[in-house]
């Protein structure tokens, strides 16, 4: 390509996005579903999961042996 098509169409790229951009400014930004629901969808799945995992790890009876202390004991050595 020739340096001066190339100086032209990197003008003519740098003028659009500019008046892509001015066009943008201008309008009235009408909020989308995000910025209506976003943060309570956000809220309610934060509950949802920790009051899911509290009723698992409170409810099911899932013992967690979190020290063997006082629950191992040896076994008895056997004659040979």
């Amino acid at each position: 390509m020739l340096p001066f098509a190339r100086n032209a169409l990197s003008r003519l790229q740098v003028r659009s996005i500019q008046q892509v951009v001015a066009r943008q400014s201008h309008q009235k930004r009408t909020p989308n579903f995000h910025d209506k629901y976003g943060n309570a969808i956000l809220a309610g799945g934060a509950l949802f999961c920790i009051s899911t995992w509290t009723y698992t790890v409170t409810q099911i009876g899932i013992e967690w042996n979190l020290s063997p202390v006082g629950r191992v004991t040896p076994k008895e050595w056997r004659d040979q």
